[in-house]
């Protein structure tokens, strides 16, 4: 076995895994503003346990036209048009989010970037809308394939609920501070990494039996492979 599988690249296929989480006003991805985003990057340590690396966090201005219902706004308390949110445009605060995350990936020479999120459709289905009404070419993340911590926990775990899952795995959560993008994916990535190291430190990684050509495989950034 080669040290390559100890690598972020080695590990997730050539994957380079982002903990995302939006806040919006509405379920629309379409047609519903987006309000907040956090992203966070993820790093091998020297002993190859999966580690935070660094994040990425931005209030969101309405995009024109966009949508914004009243019960998403009363559930997570953002007011759209307050001025000391610091809001930027959707274009500026993903522009900066995959300047970074292309950064991350040619570090770790991984070749597609993927969503890891709690429900990650919905964050995902935001974040792909927003970037094609910004009209961003160079979107590093997968077209359709994601990382769910919510069917990882509950396999792992035995809880779907970010914040029962994580008690599971006795990590802090505050009930005051979630539906923040900020706080979210900060659990949330505390939340996979444990998932993560706790399968390879009950030798469930590498397999025993692993063919060395899967596991050095880059990704493929056709939308056809997942």
């Amino acid at each position: 076995m080669t040290d390559a599988v100890h690598t972020l690249k080695g590990r997730f296929r050539g994957f380079y895994p982002v903990v995302i989480d939006v806040e919006t006003a509405g379920f629309n991805a379409k047609t519903d503003a987006l309000l907040e985003i956090a992203a966070y990057t993820l790093k091998m340590d020297e002993q190859g346990w999966l580690v935070p690396d660094q994040i990425f966090h931005f209030h969101v201005e309405p995009f024109e036209g966009a949508n914004l219902e009243k019960a998403a706004l009363e559930f997570t308390g953002i007011d759209p048009y307050n001025p000391l949110r610091g809001a930027v445009s959707e274009k500026e605060a993903l522009t900066e989010i995959f300047k970074g995350i292309r950064k991350g990936m040619k570090e770790q020479d991984c070749g597609r970037a993927i969503i890891v999120a709690h429900n990650a459709t919905f964050d995902h289905g935001f974040v792909m809308a927003a970037a094609e009404r910004a009209g961003l070419k160079r979107n590093p993340f997968h077209p359709f394939a994601t990382f769910d911590t919510a069917a990882l926990s509950g396999l792992a775990l035995g809880q779907t609920v970010l914040a029962k899952a994580c008690q599971a795995a006795r990590i802090p959560f505050d009930n005051k501070e979630a539906h923040s993008a900020l706080y979210d994916t900060e659990r949330t990535t505390d939340l996979f990494c444990h998932i993560v190291n706790r399968w390879k430190s009950m030798g469930g990684w590498p397999p025993a039996q692993m063919d060395e050509e899967t596991t050095d495989a880059p990704a493929n950034d056709d939308a056809q492979e997942a």
